[in-house]
């Protein structure tokens, strides 16, 4: 198969390309990033604005899409602008993708995703969750994971007060609401690239190595 890996520089995107380097399933790799990757190696890796609208390439076709995009509303600034980058860039993504012939797409979404929330992050995720799965690809897996325990090179002082309280009481708390490690969603995530046409969503606590 020819994979392509969306967000390969965020903290489970670094991971799924380091895992897919080594999984024979995968004849190639294509990552578009904004900024080149440290160590393409044999890795397809097209370096774009990544904003709207997507620009046509040839690098489009493949048969896997693996999408980790995602910001924070601190990092995008605005409502707007984390829209734009965690709902349209997505299905913007996806749909190209679907036209070049991908059948199969994977996405990194969030514990509690749901379109008629009322978190606006929730929602939005969701919102996404429901485009992406009427785009008509053979089989799309909705992953939400819960909080994810990862080194991130930007500062995000809540999330890491977040993770240490997390931590501390995860004997106690269900298993779906337990931090999970961005190695052990990367796994997850190019596991279910295989499975049976349809609608797949794989909660925090399915998750495993």
């Amino acid at each position: 198969m020819k994979l392509m890996i969306l967000g390969a520089t965020g903290a489970v995107g670094s991971q799924v390309l380091n895992q897919a380097r080594n999984d024979s399933r995968f004849e190639a790799i294509v990552a578009p990033t904004r900024r080149p990757l440290a160590d393409a190696g044999q890795v397809h890796n097209p370096v774009i604005p990544f904003d709207l609208p997507l620009p046509p390439a040839d690098w489009w076709p493949v048969d896997v899409v693996i999408c980790c995009l995602g910001t924070t509303l601190k990092q995008a600034g605005s409502k707007q602008a984390f829209y734009r980058v965690d709902h349209d860039l997505v299905i913007a993504c996806a749909e190209r993708a679907r036209a070049a012939g991908a059948s199969v797409f994977v996405l990194n979404s969030s514990l509690g995703a749901n379109e008629n929330s009322r978190s606006f992050y929730l929602k939005t995720k969701g919102e996404v969750e429901s485009a992406v799965a009427r785009l008509g690809f053979t089989r799309v897996v909705l992953a939400r994971p819960s909080l994810i325990d990862a080194e991130r090179q930007d500062s995000r002082p809540a999330e890491k007060l977040g993770l240490i309280a997390s931590r501390l009481v995860a004997p106690v708390i269900p298993k779906r609401y337990r931090p999970v490690s961005a190695e052990t969603i990367a796994a997850t995530l190019l596991r279910e690239v295989a499975g049976e046409p349809g609608v797949v969503i794989v909660e925090s606590g399915q998750m495993s190595r």
